[in-house]
């Protein structure tokens, strides 16, 4: 569901790295959809912080299954 909202938005992984203080390889492992590690509740907070600063009307329920 990131990696759709990335490309969507024309927005790099290293973008959303960088933005939200979370390693290159976490962002990664989620844009592949694959990853069997899902993210801590402290990351997907950083994470939907940096999402908000381009979507403010973003959910976490659209980018993770919680």
């Amino acid at each position: 569901m990131v990696c759709k909202w990335l490309d969507k938005s024309g927005i790099s992984q290293q973008w959303l790295s960088k933005s939200s203080g979370v390693g290159r390889t976490a962002i990664s492992n989620l844009t592949q959809g694959n990853s069997v590690h899902t993210p801590n509740a402290q990351a997907i907070k950083k994470i939907m912080k940096a999402i908000k600063k381009i979507d403010p009307n973003a959910k976490v329920d659209d980018f993770f299954d919680i």
